[in-house]
């Protein structure tokens, strides 16, 4: 199945790696549905992409809301055609010491954090069914794998992820679906930026960049490689995998 008219749908995508990973595939002839929940960011993402020749449409979309999920998926059908490829990326931080954590900020967590992709892949697998062929990718994190202080909910939402990706990938691998998962190490992203500023991190980004066996910290366009890659025909013997982008960090 090549990029050229797959419809692909990207969750989080009108910033960060969720943005970066939408322009890659865009770039290579998808149809491509941003979901975001920033109605405005999305306007201003889809205006210029339209504008550099790429077939997108957004959507705004709450992922841990089933209705809302179930609406958009069904106008993106309309719109583009069914959806082969799914990349779960919307996510939502959390800080703070664990002591603190109240029941709402975990449930709110794990409702996009977990309950977004299984919610959003349970909507668009009958496509995937249907066509027998398919591709799904999870944005995890690398904190799943290490652990991170004062964000046990955040990295047991993604944690989780990486068993929701190894079982999915086990019961709907002889339908010619796969399902992976990318944790990534240190991206610039606007979530990290934001951390920093805001002192979660005990140390510099040039810090991070200089414990890195690459030497530097990731950018976008690592993770959103490394989900084309995952995203191609060539890889259909690639399934239940973590596959890390991290510069050679917790590998």
């Amino acid at each position: 199945m090549p990029f050229v008219d797959t419809t692909a749908i990207v969750t989080g995508g009108a910033a960060g790696l969720g943005l970066a990973i939408a322009e890659a595939l865009a770039a290579r002839g998808a149809k491509v549905a941003i979901f975001d929940i920033a109605a405005d960011e999305i306007d201003t993402q889809v205006e210029r992409l339209r504008s550099e020749g790429a077939k997108v449409e957004g959507y705004v979309v709450d992922v841990s809301d089933r209705g809302a999920v179930e609406t958009a998926v069904a106008q993106v059908r309309a719109d583009l055609g069914p959806v082969l490829m799914l990349i779960n990326n919307a996510g939502v931080e959390q800080f703070g010491r664990f002591a603190d954590i109240t029941d709402e900020q975990w449930d709110h967590v794990m409702a996009v954090n977990l309950r977004g992709p299984f919610i959003c892949t349970q909507v668009v697998l009958p496509d995937m069914l249907d066509a027998q062929w398919g591709r799904i990718v999870n944005i995890s994190s690398s904190s799943a794998q290490g652990g991170q202080s004062r964000m046990a909910a955040y990295v047991s939402s993604k944690a989780g992820l990486i068993g929701f990706t190894k079982s999915l990938a086990l019961e709907i691998g002889p339908k010619g679906i796969t399902v992976n998962t990318i944790p990534p190490g240190m991206v610039v992203t606007p979530m990290l930026e934001k951390a920093i500023d805001e002192g979660r991190f005990t140390a510099s980004l040039e810090h991070f960049a200089s414990i890195t066996p690459v030497r530097r910290a990731g950018r976008p366009e690592d993770i959103a490689n490394a989900a084309i890659f995952l995203c191609q025909d060539e890889s259909s013997y690639i399934t239940g995998q973590i596959i890390p982008v991290n510069g050679g960090r917790r590998t």
